[in-house]
Order: structure tokens, then sequence, then C-alpha cells
């Protein structure tokens, strides 16, 4: 298995989902999508060799995947739209408020951000109305200046985790945490489109794009995307949107009507054996 499909637990969300171990999924011939992208459903180093399924969440990704010449898609939906169903609300769950921040991130292995996080504070403390939680992806949570400028302005500061490298070291739970985060407040804001920004319009929360953009250290100038996304999604752009609307665009970038039944699954993961040897172990426990 792709190491990458352990990432944010989504190999882990899938197997309890077929009913199968949670915590030990079995092997996925193929790759998973690992998180939203406007083109074709993997970014850099992630293009399975022929013969290898590329499992996307939507039909859109497919779409563009074969208009460039690749094939072997696979459409299932998005990971999280099966944990959004599979997870019930908290009974005593506080009611949802305020807004959750996701500034744009790095990444460990080979991209760093610069950007103006002072102008940006400034910028959420007129915006917002309600408390802010801001998020941090792993990178910049565990830089303490970084942190620090967003404790000190009294936001309320967390990370949901790790999502490892080559099976070690991320947390299988992240998409629980992001759950249930996006589940305890009304707004979900980025000053770049990304995937927490439609994971929260497809609960329902309002999102919002605006701020400092920053930057990869060392992009070309029209190439970071950002005026493409904009003009492409521009009803997502903006301080304000229209919640409904942002719903239909991010339940079709996420696959919702994609959304496979646990046999259908098993089948196209190639998981029947596994089913077939727990159905056979359950079967010998009931009988005992």
């Amino acid at each position: 298995m792709d190491s990458s499909n352990h990432w944010y637990g989504h190999a882990h969300i899938f197997a309890a989902y077929c009913g199968l171990d949670g915590t030990n999924p079995p092997r996925i011939n193929g790759i998973l999508q690992h998180g939203w992208t406007f083109v074709h459903g993997f970014g850099y180093g992630h293009n399975p060799p022929k013969g290898f399924a590329r499992f996307v969440w939507s039909d859109v990704c497919r779409r563009r995947g074969q208009a460039i010449g690749w094939r072997d898609y696979v459409v299932t939906g998005s990971p999280f739209l099966y944990l959004d169903g599979m997870l019930p609300p908290e009974p005593d769950a506080p009611e949802p408020e305020g807004t959750i921040w996701y500034p744009f991130h790095g990444t460990a292995d080979y991209e760093g951000v610069s950007g103006d996080h002072d102008r940006l504070i400034a910028e959420i403390k007129e915006t917002e109305p309600g408390p802010v939680t801001m998020c941090l992806y792993y990178v910049e949570f565990e830089q303490p200046q970084i942190r620090a400028k967003y404790e000190d302005a009294g936001f309320r500061v967390i990370c949901h985790g790790k999502r490892g490298t080559f099976w070690t070291g991320g947390n299988h739970d992240f998409l629980h945490r992001q759950l249930r985060e996006l589940r305890r407040h009304t707004r979900v804001a980025s000053n770049r489109l990304s995937t927490a920004t439609f994971y929260g319009a497809a609960l329902g929360l309002e999102p919002a794009v605006y701020g400092d953009p920053m930057e990869f250290i060392g992009v070309k100038d029209g190439f970071n995307g950002e005026q493409l996304l904009e003009w492409t999604f521009h009803d997502l752009h903006g301080k304000h949107t229209d919640v409904e609307v942002a719903r239909r665009i991010a339940d079709r970038e996420l696959g919702r009507d994609a959304m496979m039944s646990p046999e259908e699954l098993r089948e196209v993961f190639g998981w029947q054996d596994e089913w077939a040897l727990t159905e056979a172990i359950d079967q010998e426990v009931v009988t005992a």
C-alpha cells in the first residue's frame, strides 16, 4: 500500500466503514486522493504506475485526469463524508459558534511558506464577529514563534495532528479531530481555498477565503494557483458567502454523489478476502 493512503487516517476510515479492522487497514491496490485538488486528484509524486487504480473523491477529478490522458480512475467520494455519516454528533456538544481558521501552510518535506502573520491577524480581528480558533498545520504549530503570534492575539490555537511518513508518526484520528472541531463552529475560513474549506462547507458552515494569501518560498510569479482558484471558485472567495451555494460546490468536489456501500468499496479496494475472513471468524465466535 502506498504510505499516503494512511495520511489523515483515510484507509482506516474506509476499513471501519467496510466492517474491517479500522486500526489496521488492509492493503489498497492503488493510491487514494489525500486532499482536495483543483486538478486531477493527485499532487507531485503521487502518480500511480499503470495497473494501479487512482482512487479519487469526485467525478470532477476523474474528468480532469482523463483530459490529460490518465486512466484507471475509480471515484469513491471523500473519506471525510463517510466519517461524517459514521460519527454522530456528541450529545453534550456545545452550540456551534465562531470561526475556525486554517492559514495556508507548508510541508515538512520540501515546501516552506512565507507571509505576514501580523497583517493576517489584524484582518481576522476586523472580520470575525465571534471567537476564533486558529488551526495550524503541524509544521507551523511546532514553530513557537508562529504559534505565539496567534496565541498572543487571543485566539484559541490547535492542531489536528500529523499525517505521518512511511506509515509511521501519523495521527490516524486526524479527521476525527477535524470533524469534531468543525462541528463546534459556524464559519470556516482560510487565506487559500483548501481541503478544510470544502469540509466545512459540506457540513453547512459558512466558508470564507480572505487575507494575506502567503506564498511557497521561491514560487515563480503566476505559478501559485491563487488567481486561477479565485476565478474558478469565485462563489467561495470573500469574507461572506452563500452557504447553500457553497454546500453544493463542496458536495461536488468531495464526491457526495459517488459514495459507495461497504460492499462496493470492498470490491473496488480488493478487500473481499479480508471480509470473508472476518465473517468466518465472527461465525466461529457465534457458534463456539
